[in-house]
């Protein structure tokens, strides 16, 4: 009976740490329709990371810094945030869309969809944060 109150307590220690850990990019799980509904809805631009399974600087800044407060901070309150993987499901059609080649490429558009601008290539924390601006 001892172990379980520890393991329980242990459990719910580890859910608050969890909570309190702190807050990288929110990507929106859905289509792109929908991500850009909600654009509209919420009156933010979007934020769109094209990425392939097999390509490294992509998971280097969905691991390292898109993960992070300081970038979180900056692009959870101006944009819906989409993930796109160019070759799977939509990703090839929305990606043929934007003109998008190489990986990443990072597109910022406003809620209707419209490009203002894109990016290709690894962005570290900084360039990020600027980027949004």
């Amino acid at each position: 009976m001892q172990n379980l109150k520890l393991a329980l307590f242990i459990g719910v220690m580890m859910l608050i740490a969890n909570n309190i850990q702190a807050q990288g990019i929110e990507f929106f799980h859905g289509t792109f329709a929908e991500a850009k509904a909600k654009a509209q809805k919420e009156g933010k631009q979007l934020f769109i990371d094209f990425h392939t399974s097999w390509c490294g600087p992509c998971k280097v800044m969905a691991k390292k810094y898109f993960t992070l407060e300081s970038v979180g901070k900056v692009y959870n309150t101006k944009y819906i945030c989409l993930k796109i993987d160019a070759e799977k499901g939509e990703g090839p059609e929305v990606a043929k869309q934007y003109g998008v080649k190489v990986y990443p490429t990072l597109v910022f558009a406003d809620a209707n969809g419209k490009q203002l601008s894109l990016v290709k290539g690894m962005q570290n924390e900084q360039q990020l944060i600027e980027l949004a601006k």
